[in-house]
């Protein structure tokens, strides 16, 4: 039988782990047994209690001091260094195999763009027979600057590409928006991601992007031409919100069609 869970990123302060805690006890009001595994090992306070956590296995604090490296490179240090020891975490999923699993990652955007360890890390649980949505929160703030969205969907791409997986892009702390003085256009545009040459011209009025409207252009050809990259909003305060959320990973990974089946 496969299990199925989520793979939760997104750059820092983004709102991974409430959406863990607000994902978990979504579902769990569903009758779904949920288990939350937290693998960020700077995130040492947790508001959740972790069916499995890496600070089990390797602390970011030793990592710092023993091989006096600061917190991103203590970061890739401790991926890496999940990814040799996989044993251990696979060891841990057995004993939670009938769980829904919540994956809490850690905020450094470049082990999801670039690095390789994370990527190792997905493919050796797909093939522990596990099915996977990436769930990539981006702060809807981003809205309020188009050089900070334009930026966000880049990195939202490059994910998508670097991991290739089932795919679920969320505006979160979506509650916000409509408070921030300087978003130029409405929801849909933003969620959509509808026309972004409309950006261009709003890019100009900044000094520092105005003479780089050859690269905002490049980027937003790339962006464009992949047509991937689309978001959900998500209100962590609405119901329906996190349902909805909820309806479209189950989709993506497959749970949906598992339970009709089953």
């Amino acid at each position: 039988m496969p299990s199925f869970g989520q793979i939760v990123i997104g750059p820092p302060a983004t709102g991974k782990t409430t959406y863990c805690c607000a994902m978990a006890s979504h579902l769990i009001k569903k009758e779904r047994k949920v288990a939350v595994v937290n693998l960020d090992p700077a995130n040492d306070i947790l508001p959740y209690k972790p069916a499995i956590d890496i600070a089990d296995l390797i602390q970011l604090s030793d990592v710092m001091e023993n091989l006096k490296l600061g917190p991103n490179g203590a970061l890739v240090y401790c991926m890496e260094y999940l990814e040799k020891n996989v044993d251990w975490l696979l060891e841990e999923l057995s004993k939670i195999k009938d769980s829904y699993v919540l994956f809490d990652f850690p905020g450094q955007v470049e082990l999801f763009t670039h690095h390789q360890s994370v990527k190792n890390l997905v493919n050796l649980l797909l093939k522990a027979d596990y099915r996977l949505t990436c769930v990539n929160l981006i702060d809807s703030f981003c809205c309020n600057e188009p050089g900070k969205y334009i930026s966000a969907l880049i990195i939202s791409l490059n994910t998508m590409l670097q991991l290739e997986l089932p795919h679920i892009n969320i505006l979160s702390k979506f509650d916000l928006f409509k408070k921030y003085k300087t978003v130029v256009y409405n929801e849909e545009f933003y969620t959509d991601v509808l026309d972004l040459n409309f950006l261009l011209d709003h890019l100009q009025d900044d000094p520092v992007f105005k003479k780089y409207k050859k690269l905002n252009q490049s980027l937003i050809d790339v962006i464009e031409g992949y047509g991937l990259v689309s978001f959900l909003p998500l209100n962590l305060q609405k119901k329906e919100s996190i349902e909805s959320v909820s309806a479209a990973v189950d989709k993506a990974n497959g749970f949906v069609f598992d339970k009709i089946l089953s």
